[in-house]
């Protein structure tokens, strides 16, 4: 998103946070409706440009989603039109804020009930049991397969094995992959439970085991590299060059970190 749009999810999200808060357990039905509302946006390209459209008068916007979300939980219809009345670099960035919003109030869910952490672990452990199952990620990004096969599919693999809410995002975004492929998806939503516990994820590809020590140490040197906490995501792949591989978010941990990483391994090793 450019500048715009980021200021206006940011209102948006800080609008609808102490909904969340009030809402508490009802909070996946709020979300539920807004993923309603992303895919009336993603099935209609003019609807999505004329609730984007900066020219059209805020409040013709919002009594047109009004008028859409008449069934909606009225909470759920405010923060749609809260979303219509501000202003979006691209029309797309209306329907990514909306579903943003939509995946926040399903995490909140989770956060009521105490399986936040169990949500964030779930979806790292399915996203790399995905990763030798080729023919599945094909699956699940191929929009030829009715959205419903799909996310039948994921039900399948998770044969009831994980939370409710791990159930209803995997789900979902298999049945809306709206461009995005399986995995990345996956770990898109890992970084949104992040910033929902305030912290920083970082998935370390390594070639041999860390040790506890070794973990602790290198939690301890992203955690002053990054201001925050930060949670390990460790992954064994032999084939990472130098031995290890660390990234946080979207971003590979810039070259002096990790040599400041080697160098705390190796005194760590000695």
């Amino acid at each position: 998103m450019r500048g715009t749009s980021r200021a206006s999810l940011a209102a948006a999200e800080e609008r609808w946070e102490p909904v969340l808060g009030a809402a508490g357990a009802q909070s996946s039905e709020l979300g539920e409706q807004l993923f309603a509302l992303v895919d009336a946006l993603d099935s209609s390209g003019s609807l999505r440009r004329t609730l984007a459209d900066p020219s059209i008068d805020g409040d013709a916007k919002a009594g047109l989603v009004g008028r859409l979300l008449a069934s909606a939980d009225p909470r759920v219809v405010e923060a749609a039109q809260g979303l219509v009345r501000s202003r979006w670099s691209a029309d797309e960035d209306l329907t990514d804020a909306a579903e943003h919003l939509a995946f926040h109030a399903v995490l909140a869910t989770a956060e009521v009930d105490g399986s936040l952490a169990r949500v964030e672990e779930e979806l790292f452990r399915f996203s790399r049991a995905l990763a030798g199952q080729r023919e599945v990620r094909r699956t699940l990004f191929d929009t030829t397969v009715p959205a419903a096969a799909r996310a039948k599919l994921v039900e399948d693999i998770l044969a009831g094995r994980t939370s409710p809410v791990t159930t209803a995002l995997a789900k979902r975004l298999a049945a809306a992959p709206r461009g995005r492929r399986y995995v990345p998806a996956l770990g898109h939503l890992s970084d949104l439970i992040a910033a929902r516990r305030q912290r920083q994820v970082a998935t370390v590809s390594t070639a041999t085991p860390l040790t506890p020590a070794q973990r602790d140490r290198l939690a301890q040197i992203l955690e002053r590299a990054y201001g925050g906490t930060v949670q390990l995501n460790v992954v064994l792949d032999p084939h990472v060059l130098g031995g290890l591989r660390v990234q946080v978010g979207p971003q590979v941990v810039d070259a002096t970190v990790l040599a400041r990483l080697a160098d705390a391994r190796r005194r760590l090793a000695s």
